[in-house]
């Protein structure tokens, strides 16, 4: 299930498998950063159109991962159901600052701030005014509070 809801905040559930856990039976560091990676494609999926269309329609455009500071705060294991939530933090000229937080029934577990640059023959581009106005956030400059 994905959605966003009015606040700005899109909501990805994703079930915890064995292959994402290691050896302790915890959810490996790396599986959070794939679970992530997963809510912004879906965020921009249905703001915006498929990262496929997208390059193709805008000539090549694509979006890179500039910075990503990461707080693990408690763990997750094998069949939890997580939630996923990814908003838009801020917008500058060529990258936008996406907030994202990892959830278990509404405990937070994860939360990250994520620079994703746009590019286009390995060179940052303005952010197309389109989707700047898709995925600009609706609040104040620092973008939606999350909610529990």
């Amino acid at each position: 299930m994905s959605e966003t809801d009015p606040s700005g905040i899109h909501r990805l559930a994703l079930r915890v498998y064995y292959e994402d856990t290691d050896f302790s039976g915890f959810v490996y560091h790396a599986s959070y950063l794939r679970f992530m990676e997963r809510g912004r494609t879906e965020l921009l999926r249905g703001l915006a159109g498929d990262q496929s269309d997208l390059h193709r329609d805008a000539a090549g455009l694509h979006f890179v991962v500039r910075r990503m500071v990461i707080d693990y705060a408690k763990p997750a294991r094998m069949d939890d159901l997580l939630e996923i939530r990814t908003w838009t933090a801020a917008m500058k000229g060529a990258s936008m600052h996406l907030a994202q937080e990892v959830r278990r029934e509404g405990e937070l577990l994860v939360k990250a701030e994520v620079v994703v640059a746009c590019v286009r023959d390995g060179r940052a581009i303005r952010l197309p005014d389109a989707l700047r106005r898709v995925l600009s956030p609706e609040c104040d400059p620092a973008g939606p509070a999350p909610t529990a």
